[in-house]
């Protein structure tokens, strides 16, 4: 994987606009934490005139990032971009990782194609773009509700990912199990799990055959992960943001979740591809609740994936059009008209 083009013409003056959308959820999506019904996001767009660069955001409000503040972030690089001096290398010291440097990257990115008509994967090590199998979300309810989801999607879905976090996770588990006795399950717990649930709970899963538990302990907790013989692989999530964090992960954690909004965009998260392979580390490809616009970047991270989770167009009432196509569970790459 290469870094992003550096003999490309000079950025001309840019304008950077953003806007705020929200988009309703199917239903309702619960984990741990709590429960949301739209998808808030902030959209980026760079243009000079001609071409028009777009990148989508979801603020991560467990890391304390709020709509307010990260429009306002993003809108502070506009006299950057009108002075030429902002490209995706400049952009990795002027903001931290976050949800707001991950939309101006990856609409960096998607100017860049645009304006050259040059494929974003023709500037990474991505043979060809290919379709994926991602995973489908079951959010946290009780046993019987999350057994309802899944008889209305097992067919179409062989992936499950499932929300835990709850005082019934024991239960959950094995009512997804009875439920869909033939899919792939992944689990997320989204910190929700204690050092003394934490053994039980892995021998259950690895009973009923997860191949994968993300983050089940708070991050102020996971030093307790390097002394836990476990079965069932385990994925860091809220404890992992960019390649910086990745070896102090060694010993505690089997996989990492890249999620664009996390790493700070496309840059880093090509960076922190390249990092974990070396380390062998295993790789989940991740996202928040958003459209397709937000997706479409993580389709090139996917391709280098051991699993892909990116389906959170496919929890909205409608997605933005056009859109990625998916074939149930099968996400296909972006088309031009979408990004890159």
């Amino acid at each position: 994987m290469s870094e992003p083009i550096v003999d490309r013409p000079p950025l001309p003056p840019l304008t950077l606009q953003t806007r705020v959308e929200h988009w309703p959820i199917a239903g309702a999506f619960s984990i741990s934490r709590g429960t949301k019904r739209k998808a808030s996001v902030i959209v980026a767009e760079l243009s000079d005139g001609t071409h028009i660069g777009k990148g989508e955001c979801v603020p991560y409000a467990r890391f304390d990032e709020n709509l307010e503040d990260v429009e306002k972030a993003i809108q502070s690089l506009s006299p950057d971009f009108t002075a030429q001096s902002v490209d995706q290398h400049a952009l990795q010291d002027m903001l931290s990782a976050g949800a707001a440097r991950n939309a101006i990257d990856c609409a960096l990115w998607d100017y860049d194609a645009k304006r050259l008509n040059t494929p974003v994967f023709d500037w990474v090590d991505v043979p060809s773009m290919q379709p994926k199998l991602t995973a489908y979300t079951i959010s946290l309810s009780t046993p019987d509700g999350m057994a309802k989801q899944i008889q209305q999607v097992k067919d179409n879905h062989p992936l499950l990912k499932v929300k835990l976090g709850g005082q019934t996770d024991e239960e959950c588990m094995r009512a997804v199990r009875y439920t869909a006795p033939h899919a792939r399950l992944i689990a997320d717990a989204n910190e929700g799990w204690s050092p003394e649930t934490l053994p039980h709970l892995l021998a259950v899963a690895y009973e009923l055959g997860f191949e994968l538990i993300e983050q089940p302990l708070p991050t102020n907790q996971d030093l307790i992960l390097e002394h836990i013989d476990h079965s069932v692989l385990i994925c860091a999530d809220e404890a992992i943001h960019t390649s910086q964090d990745l070896e102090a992960l060694k010993g505690r954690y089997d996989a990492v979740n890249i999620k664009l909004d996390k790493a700070g965009g496309l840059t880093e998260g090509l960076a922190m591809v390249r990092l974990a392979k070396t380390l062998n580390l295993k790789i989940v490809v991740g996202c928040m609740v958003g459209t397709s616009l937000a997706m479409a970047p993580a389709t090139l991270l996917a391709q280098f994936a051991d699993w892909v989770d990116l389906d959170g167009p496919l929890l909205l009432e409608q997605d933005r059009a056009p859109g990625l196509h998916y074939d149930q569970s099968v996400v296909y790459p972006s088309h031009p008209k979408l990004w890159g």
